[in-house]
């Protein structure tokens, strides 16, 4: 499918340039109305049934399996945050056979912070190493040697490799099908943070094999804040849940019986499922998000960034700007570092002046379009980056 820009589906403020959806994505106006449609039946309690509390969970979980390429949706939970997700995987780390003191986590540097502090409490604990893979100092090749940097560390001391397919900052590529591949050979869990990358760009989970998905939903996904999804593969099948909450419970279908209070818990991840599962306003809304992300189909959403990119990408080199070359960079998130005698401020100023809404994440700047962005957002943001030099 061949997309044309679809600004027309979302609520975004005429007049402004928004190139930022690694920070937040808008509201598709179908997420708007599921939110508001929420928010009246939930002003309707008497029609919300027994059945109401399950049904509201099933949409987001099938369209995120279909995302995924995932067979088993009873493999994708709801959860709140990437640091609730993450949590659930340190607390279920000690289950990993033959897990010893002075073992390894493998994550890459600069990473969001929620992926760096989900470790700290088990590796006091069980006398875990985190052990940070920084790039190459220099720009030649950055991404290319990253990556061979990374499946380097992953030995058979590692227990856990946590990374994102898409660096949060920089949009660095990271090749999750061979990392998988490392990962199994030496027995070490591998744990994807999809936030920067599920929904704009391919992911087949049954190629990959990761153990677990963390995924919120406002970025990437469409959605609105505080509803992600995760996936969670037979590693965590009779795992210890963050929560002893009753709807994840056999039988809590049954309101009627809920004082029979049950040890067992629903089949396979449904166990991970946050208190509240059942939110009757953000779940249609991060549903419909996922539907739409479907419908336009995510390989469409990718060529269509960088069609949108491609040209411009290729101008900033040539006036002095650093951009990593393919297969190493993302085409829906892309990491630029400016000339070396140009000035930051100067850049922001002429991008603000502009009304240009874009991210500066450490060295680089983050340029971050989606389908609702069209050659005119572009042209504004380049005049304000070549005019800022």
């Amino acid at each position: 499918m061949n997309l044309s820009c679809q600004k027309h589906l979302f609520s975004l403020e005429e007049g402004t340039h928004y190139i930022n959806c690694a920070t937040m994505a808008p509201n598709l106006k179908s997420v708007e109305e599921a939110g508001i449609q929420g928010i009246l039946r939930k002003s309707q309690p008497q029609y919300i049934t027994s059945q109401s509390f399950f049904e509201s969970v099933e949409p987001v979980k099938e369209a995120y399996s279909t995302l995924i390429n995932c067979p088993e949706p009873e493999r994708i939970v709801i959860l709140p945050s990437s640091s609730y997700g993450m949590a659930i995987v340190a607390k279920n780390l000690y289950r990993k056979p033959n897990l010893q003191a002075g073992q390894e986590i493998i994550m890459v540097s600069e990473e969001f912070p929620s992926d760096v502090y989900a470790w700290e409490e088990v590796c006091a604990d069980k006398g875990l190493i985190m052990k940070v893979v920084p790039p190459p100092e220099g720009l030649e090749n950055r991404g290319k040697i990253w990556n061979e940097r990374l499946l380097e560390a992953i030995t058979a001391n590692t227990c856990l490799v946590v990374v994102s397919p898409t660096h949060w900052a920089d949009g660095t590529l990271f090749d999750t099908e061979i990392i998988g591949k490392q990962c199994r050979s030496v027995g070490a869990l591998l744990v994807l943070d999809g936030t920067q990358s599920i929904g704009a760009m391919p992911f087949d989970v049954q190629k990959v094999q990761p153990d677990a998905i963390i995924n919120p939903g406002y970025k990437w996904l469409l959605g609105p804040y505080s509803a992600g999804v995760a996936y969670f593969g037979a590693y965590f099948d009779e795992g210890t849940p963050l929560e002893r909450n009753w709807i994840n419970r056999v039988g809590s279908e049954d309101f009627k019986s809920l004082m029979n209070y049950q040890t067992q818990y629903r089949s396979k991840s449904d166990r991970y499922n946050m208190g509240e599962k059942s939110n009757f306003i953000l779940n249609p809304m991060l549903a419909a998000a996922l539907i739409q992300i479907n419908t336009w189909g995510v390989d469409s959403i990718n060529q269509y960034c960088d069609e949108l990119l491609k040209e411009p990408l290729k101008l900033l080199q040539e006036k002095g700007y650093w951009v990593d070359e393919k297969p190493y960079r993302s085409n829906h998130l892309v990491g630029i570092r400016i000339p070396p005698k140009a000035d930051y401020l100067t850049i922001q100023k002429a991008l603000q002046e502009r009304k240009v809404f874009v991210s500066f994440r450490g060295e680089a700047i983050r340029l971050a379009p989606h389908v609702y962005n069209d050659a005119n957002d572009i042209d504004v943001l380049m005049d304000g980056l070549l005019k800022g030099i």
